[in-house]
């Protein structure tokens, strides 16, 4: 039987990506002071703010992280919820910002 794919194993695949493109990244570290939500990859590609929430499996984003890449978006940044099947249009994605 085939194991599950891990958020950990998507997570992994994005920063190739980015390593691959020289995009600067980092992951944001929760703590006590942190606003709730925040993508789990930040990254600045080409000048333009991207978040990335990076799911596995049938996991989708909570609603406060669904708010908070809808207010990327609305300040015209990138925001992408990413899981092990999106990975081929994140990808393209990337390469279009």
């Amino acid at each position: 039987m085939k194991q599950p794919v891990k958020e950990k194993w998507v997570k992994q695949q994005v920063v190739k990506m980015l390593k691959a493109r020289h995009f600067y990244y980092f992951f944001p570290v929760a703590g006590p002071y942190q606003s709730l939500g925040v993508p789990d990859i930040v990254a600045c590609v080409r000048g333009r703010f991207v978040g990335i929430e990076c799911k596995a499996g049938k996991n989708r984003p909570t609603e406060i992280q669904l708010r908070n890449l809808e207010a990327i978006r609305d300040n015209n940044g990138h925001a992408w919820v990413v899981n092990e099947n999106d990975l081929e249009t994140l990808e393209r994605n990337l390469d279009l910002v």
